[in-house]
């Protein structure tokens, strides 16, 4: 049994000996991307474009509420009612809108992950061609925290940022 264990322990070393291992920081390449920073400023206007139209419903129904707290006493009760309707009628509408743009898996959520998604798997896919190109067996992520050292020759942040970058030229210029 103990020999067992020697020979497995010693063909476990050998083959970590053998393995070529490279590191990037993921979330460096995702800033210094010139896709991430035009998805960066669509995001921005959709984002504010909701924020503009949930202010302006918001403050409809204060005006709605204002007037009916200023009107009520001057008006009949059947009035007094139809405005009390409207009042909740837009209140919940605003709710919905709310719940609707910045709610769990809502809008603003969902327009994230449509932005962001195509980004991170170019991302991934180039770290994985360039580690094939070149004959890495893994890739860490520094961005993960599990790396705490690194030697400069296998870190192929630049490299990925060189490719993905290369369309851009002036992103790529910024990049470095």
């Amino acid at each position: 049994m103990k020999k067992w264990m020697m020979i497995v322990l010693a063909l476990a070393t050998a083959s970590f000996a053998d393995l070529k291992i490279a590191h990037v920081d993921s979330k460096l390449i995702f800033e210094k991307y010139a896709e991430t920073t035009k998805a960066q400023k669509d995001y921005d206007r959709q984002v504010q474009k909701w924020e503009q139209d949930a202010q302006a419903k918001q403050k409809e129904l204060m005006e709605m509420k204002e007037r009916l707290e200023k009107q009520s006493l001057m008006l009949s009760e059947e009035k007094k009612k139809e405005l009390e309707a409207n009042f909740q009628k837009k209140k919940s509408e605003y709710e919905a809108f709310v719940q609707e743009v910045y709610g769990k898996e809502g809008a603003l959520y969902r327009k994230n992950q449509e932005i962001s998604d195509p980004i991170v798997q170019k991302i991934k896919k180039t770290i994985q061609d360039v580690a094939n190109q070149e004959g890495y067996d893994m890739v860490l992520d520094r961005a993960a925290g599990a790396v705490v050292y690194w030697k400069k020759d296998n870190d192929l942040t630049q490299r990925v940022l060189e490719i993905l970058n290369k369309d851009t030229p002036a992103a790529a210029a910024t990049a470095k």
